[in-house]
């Protein structure tokens, strides 16, 4: 549903944001269809970028706010016009860093760091598998991982697909299709048979089993979306035949203080002014067309970050 609501008023520690770009993630679908329970009606979205117009009371002088920053939050109810968010959710956009590029890199861009850091603490010369190579987060894990010198195996869902995915970084790409690639083979050929130390797994039950075969001896299996569905219970006594780790973050949880949203921030500031990361957006939607926009990036056809414009 479209439809006009007042302006909100900012509370204490809040500041209000007129929003220029917003993000669309998988997980805005999860919310939308249920899969993640929540009350009804709501305001979907989570990240936006724009202008702060007002101040609340209250908001802390250590985060140094002022009308007419620039701006990018992660918050709920993204999809509008204004945004009322705490301030603790709230970084200024640098120098050398546009409205449209900081909303597209944020929330992915945050969670692929820290997928790499703190998930699973990759390094120079591991060989990691990522699934979807060419989405949100995949896309800024190929790259991530490639200025870490790891080597990357990632999957696409077609031709076209291939050499995007060799651009940000992968090193090798499989279509994992029915008849077009054999995934396990791939990773199996690259590591002598041993596994890859990492599988970033944003898919969900469709590929989670293979995921725990793709996986070396005391391995990580990062299983952190749901695009095919929840993964389904298992019983733990598998992970033992590899000493294998298997988890399910959020990255709220690793961004929880203000001094870890700030850290995480910062470095993601630095890949993309300093080291040149590339930011790519699919598609810039009006925000009235947000129902075309779900139906785009459940398709899994799409490749980079989805904005809407409100």
């Amino acid at each position: 549903m479209y439809k006009d609501l007042p302006v909100p008023s900012p509370k204490e520690n809040e500041v209000l944001i007129k929003n220029e770009y917003l993000g669309v993630n998988y997980i805005d679908t999860y919310f939308r269809t249920g899969l993640y329970p929540n009350p009804k009606p709501m305001i979907l979205g989570r990240e936006g970028s724009g202008t702060i117009v007002a101040l609340g009371p209250a908001v802390p002088k250590s985060v140094g706010f002022s009308d007419g920053d620039q701006v990018v939050y992660m918050n709920t109810s993204a999809y509008a016009e204004y945004t009322a968010c705490p301030a603790d959710k709230v970084m200024k956009i640098p120098e050398g860093v546009s409205l449209s590029d900081a909303c597209a890199a944020f929330l992915q861009g945050l969670t692929a760091l820290t997928l790499v850091e703190e998930t699973h603490k990759v390094q120079s010369g591991d060989w990691v598998l990522v699934l979807a190579a060419t989405g949100g987060v995949g896309g800024w894990l190929c790259q991530i991982l490639r200025a870490k010198g790891a080597k990357t195996i990632g999957t696409v869902g077609s031709e076209e697909k291939v050499q995007i995915a060799k651009e940000q970084g992968a090193d090798v790409v499989v279509i994992d299709r029915p008849g077009q690639g054999d995934v396990l083979k791939a990773v199996k050929d690259c590591t002598n048979g041993e596994g890859v130390a990492a599988v970033f797994d944003g898919v969900g039950k469709a590929t989670f089993e293979r995921s725990l075969e793709c996986v070396a001896r005391k391995g990580t299996v990062a299983s952190f979306g749901n695009a095919s569905g929840a993964v389904e219970p298992f019983l733990i006594s598998k992970l033992s035949a590899k000493n294998a780790k298997v988890a399910r973050p959020t990255l709220l949880n690793y961004i929880y203080t203000r001094e870890e949203f700030e850290h995480y921030s910062n470095k993601l500031w630095k890949m993309m002014v300093d080291e040149k990361f590339t930011v790519r957006i699919h598609e810039i939607y009006p925000l009235k067309d947000v129902a075309r926009a779900h139906t785009d990036i459940e398709s899994r056809k799409t490749m980079g970050k989805l904005l809407l414009r409100p």
